[in-house]
């Protein structure tokens, strides 16, 4: 399958696909906690059965052009991954999403595949917003949503229950003709 170079430290982009449920169990099994402290992904991603259900699920999504997820791998270890959530392409929304083990954390990771995903969100798919909903008290993912230009447009206060806390979540998003601008 193909893979989209990151850069010259060997981090690479690919899709994420069902058969690579025992690899995207260890990463979630190595950055758990550090996962778990925001996003529901190190619950989900139990055991090898929920990992493969997950995957399929995207697969599913992605084949009905309503999600997407990629892996990334630094010296061919998979250590996190982007997403599009959700894909309303005729309407041209998109949520993209995140996630990575501490090892990776601090390397523009995230940041550099999130540009790959959204360009081509933007140009390949005609994707008019991309929104990026992150808890509040998740400083990295906010930091990656304003180097990514986005701009943010508020807070969903206490929108959703995670484990037994209400959360407020920031809702962040970059139109095309931004996006388009700040690539000139």
């Amino acid at each position: 399958m193909y893979a989209t170079s990151l850069g010259d430290d060997g981090a690479v982009l690919r899709p994420l696909e069902p058969w690579h449920a025992d690899e995207f169990l260890a990463n979630i099994d190595r950055g758990r906690e550090f996962i778990g402290q925001h996003i529901a992904l190190a619950d989900i991603v139990s055991d090898l059965a929920a990992s493969r259900a997950f995957l399929q699920a995207y697969a599913d999504k992605a084949a009905k052009d309503t999600a997407r997820i990629h892996g990334i791998w630094l010296d061919g270890e998979l250590v996190g991954g982007v997403l599009f959530r959700t894909m309303d392409v005729p309407n041209g929304t998109a949520e993209a999403g995140c996630w990575l083990e501490p090892s990776a954390a601090g390397k523009g990771l995230v940041t550099r595949a999130a540009r790959v995903l959204i360009d081509w969100a933007i140009e390949e798919r005609g994707i008019h917003r991309i929104e990026w909903r992150v808890a509040t008290e998740n400083a990295p993912s906010i930091a990656v949503a304003r180097r990514l230009g986005m701009t943010k447009e508020g807070v969903l206060r206490e929108i959703a229950p995670y484990r037994g806390k209400r959360k407020d979540i920031e809702v962040w998003s970059v139109l095309a003709p931004e996006w388009r601008a700040a690539k000139r």
